[in-house]
């Protein structure tokens, strides 16, 4: 591990803490204030598939550049800062347009800088990449922290107080944007390969459809599950911690990647993942009245969510090396975060509003389940070195 490691763990921690603590925002809350505001079911999965949308329109672009120039933490500093001014146009309009308009722009610089910091992580961690979820727990702190915190404020004050708690989180990103560190992009043997190549092997391609079903499994989850939880008399306190245990479990898991990481292959990891996606959505769209069921499919958040992510942004480095790094992690989250979000965002509204819960819930079920058939296909059952 770099000899700078003590002293550049807690800039890249605290990015993520940070980062992630918007996401705490957003995910769970931002829903429930565009329900404030009297949108439709229709519209939020809209507007809450804007972020999606520009996950997997934008980060290509950020990519490129970050390669071109061979300055990711340069281009990390100016995406916060466009990131953070055009947030504040929310202040300045309800209408569906014109907040359509802000979030978009917002995100199209939001998008650029988790890809890049995960490639500035994998870098800077070498050869101890198993440590990767030690410093990207921070960022479930974050998480945590903000959506707990939330929860219990919005029982006691209005809603639309979101807007303040965005400012704030955006300037402490502002702040520790400034403090990634450099790393140097050692030369790989594929270097002077287009792209493409390694993009359109078969083994990635699996990959990166089955965790694009994963993403687009979770959208539903994402944008209506604050809201169906809240219409099933469980107070918002109630749903800041039901975000939190998952949180919570997540962390745990990133605790355990080295060990994990020891005794089963990251396909096996990310196989299992996608199984117990499966169960958890069915328990959320066919129990949510039991709390002991709703409990146990947040804390299957670990495995969905936390073994997911680390394994998959963990394959992608090892498939995309040298200048392919920040183009590969831009390539996985536009596909997976990107594309996955904004068919999972957008195929929720319609099945909310005509088809119920229940029903959503259990579509995401199966998109899980295709993702797992489609990693058995490329990948098998063995450990391998993938």
């Amino acid at each position: 591990m770099p000899s700078t490691h003590k002293n550049y763990h807690w800039r890249i921690a605290g990015f993520y803490f940070f980062y992630f603590a918007f996401v705490g925002m957003f995910a769970p809350y931002w829903s429930l204030y565009l329900q404030s505001i009297h949108f439709d079911a229709v519209q939020i999965s809209i507007l809450m598939s804007v972020q999606p949308v520009m996950r997997m329109l934008a980060p290509a672009l950020w990519g490129w550049l970050a390669d071109r120039t061979g300055n990711r933490q340069q281009v990390v500093r100016v995406a916060a800062l466009g990131a953070a001014l055009t947030y504040l146009g929310v202040f300045y309009t309800t209408q569906f347009g014109g907040l359509l308009l802000v979030i978009a722009v917002m995100s199209f610089f939001w998008s650029a800088s988790m890809p890049l910091v995960e490639a500035t992580t994998l870098t800077y961690l070498g050869k101890h990449s198993a440590h990767y979820g030690r410093i990207r727990s921070w960022g479930s702190v974050g998480f945590i922290v903000t959506v707990i915190g939330l929860g219990y404020a919005f029982d006691y004050i209005a809603i639309a107080w979101i807007l303040w708690a965005g400012v704030m989180i955006k300037f402490g990103i502002l702040v520790f944007a400034r403090q990634i560190p450099p790393t140097e992009v050692l030369a790989h043997h594929t270097d002077s390969q287009p792209i493409t190549r390694i993009a359109l092997q078969p083994q990635v391609l699996a990959l990166f459809g089955a965790c694009f079903l994963m993403a687009l499994a979770h959208g539903p989850y994402y944008t209506f599950y604050s809201i169906y939880v809240v219409e099933h008399g469980y107070a918002k306190s109630a749903v800041g911690w039901l975000w939190a245990l998952g949180v919570i479990c997540e962390i745990g898991v990133f605790f355990l990647m080295p060990w994990l990481m020891r005794r089963f292959s990251l396909a096996q990891m990310l196989t299992a993942s996608l199984m117990l996606a499966v169960l958890r959505f069915l328990l959320i769209g066919w129990f949510v009245d039991s709390l002991p069921l709703l409990l146990l499919a947040q804390v299957l958040h670990a495995a969905t969510f936390g073994a997911f992510h680390a394994s998959g942004v963990a394959l992608v480095h090892q498939f995309f090396q040298g200048r392919h790094q920040s183009r590969g992690q831009a390539l996985f989250g536009s596909i997976t975060y990107g594309a996955g979000g904004v068919a999972g965002g957008l195929m929720s509204g319609p099945l909310w509003q005509h088809w119920g819960a229940s029903v959503m819930f259990t579509v995401s079920a199966l998109a899980a389940l295709l993702g797992v058939l489609l990693m058995l296909w490329k990948y098998g059952v063995s450990k391998q070195r993938l």
